[in-house]
């Protein structure tokens, strides 16, 4: 069974950085994508980034594009989501989702991941 951690949600300063992390186990393949979400109130859930356990390749969203790097330490088996110069508008609950059955495709439809972690709050406030 497939389960997913998040943590390092916190409130920060518009411009400050933030680091999530997703702690990953129980992957019966070693072919899947990792994503992050996010959704703010009263907005529809927003794919922001994914990684591919085959060869690393990384995916974005214009609205994180430049300022939110994803990367993954193997051994740790985390997934983590640097983001820096941080906007109001990138307040919400961050969610990381696992896609075990798209081959490592890198993708941001919410439908495609099948499982999700709790989430973490992000919120971004002078």
């Amino acid at each position: 069974q497939v389960q997913l951690v998040e943590s390092g949600g916190d409130s920060v300063q518009p411009g400050g950085s933030l680091r999530l992390s997703c702690s990953a186990s129980g992957f019966a393949t070693n072919y899947y994508t990792i994503g992050w979400f996010r959704q703010a109130p009263g907005k529809e859930r927003e794919g922001i980034s994914c990684i591919s356990s085959t060869d690393g390749s990384t995916l974005y969203s214009n609205s994180v594009k430049g300022r939110f790097t994803i990367s993954r330490d193997k051994a740790k088996k985390t997934v983590s989501l640097q983001m820096n110069n941080l906007k109001p508008e990138d307040t919400a609950v961050y969610y990381c989702a696992a896609d075990v059955t798209g081959w490592g495709i890198i993708h941001l439809r919410a439908n495609g991941y099948g499982y999700w972690g709790q989430g973490t709050q992000v919120t971004v406030s002078s």
